[in-house]
């Protein structure tokens, strides 16, 4: 079977540009990676509009001009929405009972299967520029395709109803693609992402079917469809996921790929099978919300500074610490792309591997294979690494195999679950780990919390009573001149009175002074004491100048530190 054409090849037939462009663009790709036709466009070799015309012709798709991107209002009648904005897909026409539909990416050709189900007749696909693909869809629908959630999940599940007698319910398949079901899921997926949820919760009770999700860490719970909907529902991510409908009786694990809005968003998703039926979490990873820019990570100017001595060792363990949601993995990665420089080999190992990180290594676990932590890391150290990331420090063979990399001249980054920097050297320690092989690797442990940042739509100021000051261990004098806000609750904020997260750190440098306690054998107390003493400032006490600074509120930082 002859290969996809390349598009500066097409883009040379229709005469858009010359073989010295291509080569110019070629460069900068090797550089900084990137999409072809996106960087010629940068370099103003060619319009967007050309660069979608190529992408037509390299899918076998017509062209549609963004001047024929006028939609019938019969054709709209055929799509809801949500549905458009979420498949990035505007109907244009109807041939007959063929519906006619523009693709703002013509990578996303599985939505036709799911759009044959609202046409009787089929569809026929045309590629269109993307913005203009997108902006055509928004001014089409306006505000109609984003009403009221509950409004659209009452009218999915009375269609859901009412065409009851044509689904088999005993025939999975059959629900995981009814037009409502998809429609239905859809409209979920639309709204976590556009409200920035980490995570999609379906859960199935003995007598209800809850539907929650989180968003800066705490959860939502939505108006959820009648139970007898779950199963379909479940199914229909299964069948995204490419799982085994049929097994209900296994967790299983999959990933669906979706652009929505015009971005790509990656959905990790979970099944679990309990008393009532299968729970399936969905983990969305959507770069646009995520920024991995240690500039943007919140960090304080000698926070900075500390980060920059970091990227410059030349060998040694660098662990990031904190629960599960602490946004350990969003540092770690922010820390590998501002050091991800062509002088620089960087290989991850990962369980799994969350983001898609340009011009580094990523390597994903799979235990049941026999590919480890371990096994991984010994064999990376003949890739001839400059720095390594491991996802996380589980076991003693993980740890004597970082220490091992570390001696041999590399430098090492992975994470920890502790409360606190100074209690990671206990559970190294818990790992059999000889003192003297930790002191001469461990350079720096960071901790770090998230906490909900204010609002800033609806962000009021306020003076702390006693008690409050009481809580956080401060008096009166303490607090003079300092500002304390909170937010009063808004549309912005869904009235939440928060708005995205920031993280909090505590930095522990690996001093001479600490390296001779763990030397000595001294407990963890003893440890924080002196790392103070060497500059390092707690979780508290950095979470009391998030509240100075009016980012966050005291109830955040009694919740997450200690």
């Amino acid at each position: 079977m002859a290969g996809r054409r390349l598009l500066g090849q097409i883009l040379k037939d229709l005469g858009a540009v010359h073989e010295g462009m291509i080569q110019e663009a070629l460069a900068i790709q090797r550089e900084e990676s990137g999409r072809i036709g996106e960087i010629l466009v940068r370099l103003g070799h060619v319009d967007a509009e050309k660069v979608a015309e190529a992408l037509a012709v390299q899918a076998g798709l017509e062209f549609v001009p963004s001047s024929k991107l006028e939609p019938e209002p019969e054709a709209l009648k055929r799509v809801d929405g949500v549905t458009a904005r979420v498949q990035g897909i505007l109907p244009l026409r109807l041939d007959g009972d063929r519906l006619v539909v523009a693709l703002a990416d013509p990578l996303n050709l599985s939505v036709l299967d799911d759009l044959s189900l609202a046409a009787e007749g089929g569809v026929t696909a045309g590629v269109g520029e993307s913005s203009s693909v997108l902006a055509a869809i928004e001014k089409a629908y306006g505000s109609g395709g984003t009403e009221r959630f509950e409004e659209e999940i009452g009218k999915a599940v009375k269609e859901f109803e009412q065409g009851g007698g044509k689904i088999d319910l005993e025939d999975k398949a059959a629900m995981a693609q009814a037009a409502p079901v998809v429609k239905l899921l859809n409209y979920i997926l639309y709204q976590a992402v556009r409200d920035q949820a980490s995570d999609v919760h379906l859960e199935p009770f003995e007598d209800d079917f809850k539907i929650r999700y989180r968003v800066d860490g705490v959860l939502y719970e939505l108006q959820a469809p009648p139970p007898h909907l779950a199963v379909a529902l479940i199914s229909r991510v299964k069948v995204m996921a490419d799982l085994d409908i049929a097994e209900t009786r296994i967790p299983q694990d999959g990933r669906i790929e979706l652009s929505v809005g015009g971005r790509p968003v990656d959905l990790r998703v979970s099944t679990l099978p309990t008393m009532f039926g299968e729970s399936c979490v969905l983990r969305i990873l959507d770069r646009s919300v995520v920024s991995l820019d240690l500039d943007r990570l919140g960090l304080r100017d000698e926070e900075r500074k500390a980060f920059d001595e970091i990227l410059e060792l030349p060998h040694g363990i660098v662990l990031v610490t904190g629960p599960t949601g602490s946004g350990k993995t969003t540092t770690l990665y922010a820390a590998l792309n501002e050091a991800n420089t062509e002088e620089v080999k960087i290989i991850t190992v990962e369980d799994p591997v969350e983001y898609d990180l340009e011009g580094i290594v990523q390597i994903p676990v799979n235990e049941d294979i026999g590919v480890t932590y371990a096994k991984v890391l010994r064999t990376i150290l003949r890739q001839d690494p400059d720095k390594i990331l491991v996802g996380e420090i589980r076991d003693e063979e993980t740890a004597r195999t970082a220490i091992e990399a570390s001696l041999t001249g590399h430098v090492v980054f992975s994470t920890l679950h502790t409360n606190d920097a100074p209690s990671s050297v206990t559970r190294l320690l818990d790992f059999d780990l000889e003192p003297f092989l930790l002191t001469a690797t461990l350079e720096f442990i960071v901790a770090q919390r998230l906490v909900r940042r204010i609002c800033k739509n609806c962000k009021a100021f306020y003076e702390p009573d006693e008690n409050i000051l009481l809580e956080l261990g401060l008096g009166k004098a303490d607090v003079a001149g300092k500002t304390f806000a909170f937010g009063k609750g808004c549309e912005e904020c869904n009235h939440s009175g928060f708005r995205g997260r920031l993280a909090i750190f505590e930095i522990m440098r690996m001093t001479d002074a600490v390296k001779n306690l763990i030397l000595d054998g001294k407990p963890t107390a003893v440890l924080r004491e002196q790392a103070r003493r060497d500059g390092m400032r707690s979780l508290r006490e950095s979470g009391l100048l998030a509240i100075y600074d009016g980012l966050t509120t005291v109830e955040e930082i009694l919740r997450e530190t200690l």
